[in-house]
């Protein structure tokens, strides 16, 4: 059974950091993309950061502008595990931050989500 899992959540003042965990599990992680997603109340959700499959032993990452500098996405293969570290945070951040897997980042193929963490920003 394919699983995504998000720790790491909390309540943060405006300036401060947390690291997002994504565990999965059930599925060939290396063969797949892990995106970020984010959803705030009222809002769409929209894409944060995306890290790729393996790519000559190396991994493409990409982020959304506003998150740029800010954000940083990373995998452990050894622990099935994506990492998103996330610094200098504003309130825009809150939101309920879910990650998914992929063929690819930017196609679109998101086929399984977990079931998100609550980020919390106070000014």
């Amino acid at each position: 059974e394919v699983q995504l899992v998000e720790s790491g959540g909390g309540l943060v003042q405006a300036g401060g950091s947390l690291r997002l965990s994504c565990a999965a599990s059930g599925f060939a992680f290396d063969d797949y993309a892990i995106g970020w997603f984010r959803q705030a109340p009222g809002k769409e959700r929209e894409g944060v950061s995306c890290i790729s499959r393996s790519v000559s032993s190396s991994y493409n990452t990409y982020y959304r502008n506003s998150v740029k500098g800010r954000f940083t996405i990373s995998r452990d293969n050894a622990k099935n595990t994506i990492y998103l570290q996330m610094n200098s945070l504003e309130p825009e951040d809150t939101a309920v931050y879910y990650c998914a897997r992929a063929r690819a980042c930017g196609s679109k193929s998101e086929d399984y989500w977990g079931q998100g963490t609550q980020v919390t920003v106070s000014s």
